[in-house]
């Protein structure tokens, strides 16, 4: 595994809080990580230094082996450069169907894929393949709008996954779902892991526990423990700042 993203001596002040102090995390290609941490732990805002939405203050964000600096670059140009980020709440195209969110995300893929949209080559087929790997194989004629909440967590992945990122960021994709769909989104995630990094904000820990993968704990803004669930859970800083409450 060789690294794929290093965020070294990152931070970031808003109105003098200093939602990110010092933080550095690098994470490898494939990986499946998780993020945990108390509320104002700096979960959100990492991610969004990472995909260019907020510009740290100080520090490196280093992607991909060329160690290509993303602070400055544009939203769009860090996720052409192939990071994806999926937000808590699912945004599908309510009006159109599974094939049809599937096939605008697929047309929104970066590089030149031109071949692809030619109907008698391989569009057909990879909808097919992200449809079973999301568990919407049966549902690709259902419009958006009719699927579970669950379901359109799973369409959305699915969308970011046709636009074949390297790095997925994913907000609380347990949150609102029941337990089935929640064991399958964990399902979803580690399958995706194997040939990317994909980065999860959790607090749910049983879900956590479940992905079975490595853990960084950010606590005001910085890293506070890192490594397996079970490491980090038995840290006593991290019991007495987030699973003691």
């Amino acid at each position: 595994m060789s690294t794929l993203l290093e965020v070294s001596g990152v931070s970031v002040t808003f109105d003098g809080f200093r939602a990110i102090n010092n933080l550095s995390i690098q994470i490898a290609e494939p990986e499946l990580r998780a993020v945990i941490g108390p509320n104002g732990a700096g979960k959100t805002t990492f991610m969004d230094i990472v995909t260019g939405k907020t510009r740290p203050d100080e520090g490196r964000v280093i992607w991909g082996e060329a160690s290509r600096s993303l602070v400055g670059m544009s939203e769009s140009a860090i996720a052409r450069a192939g990071i994806g980020r999926k937000f808590q709440k699912p945004t599908v195209f309510e009006h159109q169907t599974v094939r049809e969110n599937l096939t605008m995300a697929l047309k929104n893929a970066r590089g030149p894929l031109h071949v692809l949209f030619d109907r008698r080559s391989g569009a057909d087929a990879r909808i097919a393949e992200l449809a079973e790997e999301i568990g919407l194989a049966d549902d690709l004629t259902r419009r958006a709008g009719e699927l579970s909440h669950g379901q359109k967590q799973w369409l959305e992945i699915g969308m970011l996954l046709a636009q074949d990122p390297r790095l997925l960021l994913v907000d609380e994709p347990a949150a609102g779902m029941t337990p089935a769909e929640r064991e399958h989104t964990t399902d979803i995630l580690k399958r995706a892991a194997h040939t990317r990094a994909v980065v999860v904000i959790e607090h749910d820990m049983e879900f956590v526990r479940r992905l079975n993968c490595k853990v960084t704990v950010l606590h005001e803004g910085t890293v506070l423990a890192e490594g397996s669930i079970d490491h980090v859970t038995a840290n006593k800083e991290v019991i007495d700042v987030y699973l003691g409450r």
